[in-house]
């Protein structure tokens, strides 16, 4: 796979990272998933960034991620996040804590889990309003000079946040989501990414699995799936939404590539900046995303790309 390089740093990745959130935590259906297998096989692909956090499961994707990677640190730059804790696992009820004091302990728990002495990269997952950024990225700036983390990054954060937080610390990387039917910060964030050489990193970059056209209904979904509650996945959105896949797909069908790598390589055409991270359980649908880093779209496909209506529905 090509690479692309990470924010202003000499480390080169796969234009197509790895997500491993799915395999415990948010999507169901993990029955006869092998994770080993799975990231080994991304690896071998060459989807070099493995992105992790301490909440997904929580605590147990950092774990089997650790595991998989244990004979082959050398080959991997390592994500992890901290700053949202799990209150129900059951009902998905989190909490975001950006304290210094979590913060610092959080990274020691995520590298017992991860089993390695630093974390080439580690977010910020959500800002903390009841903190100022300042501090907690004060903390994060701490843990890179403890030698416990390479660099930083933030996930979710505006403009003012980021201009704050970059005044503390050099910020590597911006973690937000995008795609095909989520583009809310291609005009202010994705930007300012560029001007400041920072990478972008797009999670959801296949709208949670909706842009595959592989979910056209709730009742494609498991029952214990957290997208059951969000808005764009309640049946009247999705089949609003359906237009996207849709006319993704005839664009699709120009190149003899699926609407997942089209929507995919729409998110890659975004600039050199941008390294997205999706996610999958099963090594075939994995091959199809490595796959879209291949695929060129033209001008036109760009275009026609571009004026697809928006969503229906909040994100969430």
């Amino acid at each position: 796979m090509r690479q692309r390089r990470l924010g202003r740093s000499d480390v080169r990745v796969g234009a197509i990272g790895y997500g491993a959130m799915g395999f415990s935590w948010g999507y169901g259906n993990r029955a006869g998933t092998d994770p080993d297998a799975v990231i080994g096989r991304a690896l071998e692909l060459g989807c070099t960034l493995i992105d992790t956090a301490d909440m997904y499961g929580p605590y147990e994707n950092e774990r089997l991620v650790g595991r998989a990677i244990a004979r082959r640190r050398e080959e991997v730059v390592l994500a992890s996040k901290c700053g949202l804790v799990v209150d129900d696992a059951a009902t998905f009820a989190v909490r975001i804590d950006g304290r210094p004091q979590h913060i610092l302990a959080a990274c020691d728990g995520s590298l017992r889990r991860l089993g390695v002495e630093a974390i080439d990269l580690y977010y910020l997952h959500r800002p903390d309003p009841a903190v100022a950024i300042e501090e907690s990225v004060g903390a994060l700036a701490q843990l890179v000079e403890a030698g416990k983390v390479r660099a930083i990054g933030l996930s979710e954060a505006d403009v003012p946040l980021l201009e704050r937080a970059s005044a503390v610390h050099p910020i590597a990387a911006v973690q937000t989501e995008l795609s095909l039917w989520s583009r809310d910060a291609l005009p202010e964030v994705l930007p300012w990414c560029v001007a400041h050489d920072v990478a972008f990193v797009p999670y959801s970059p296949l709208g949670r699995g909706f842009l595959t056209g592989r979910v056209a209904s709730p009742g494609d979904l498991p029952q214990d799936d957290y997208r059951h509650r969000w808005p764009r996945f309640q049946a009247e959105a999705m089949t609003a939404n359906a237009a996207i896949v849709e006319r993704t797909a005839a664009v699709a069908a120009r190149h003899g590539a699926t609407p997942g790598q089209v929507a995919l390589a729409w998110v890659l055409a975004q600039g050199e900046q941008v390294i997205p991270i999706p996610g999958t359980k099963r090594i075939p649908f994995l091959e199809e995303n490595v796959a879209a880093a291949g695929l060129v779209l033209t001008a036109e496909d760009l275009r026609e790309l571009d004026a697809l209506p928006p969503s229906v529905g909040s994100r969430y």
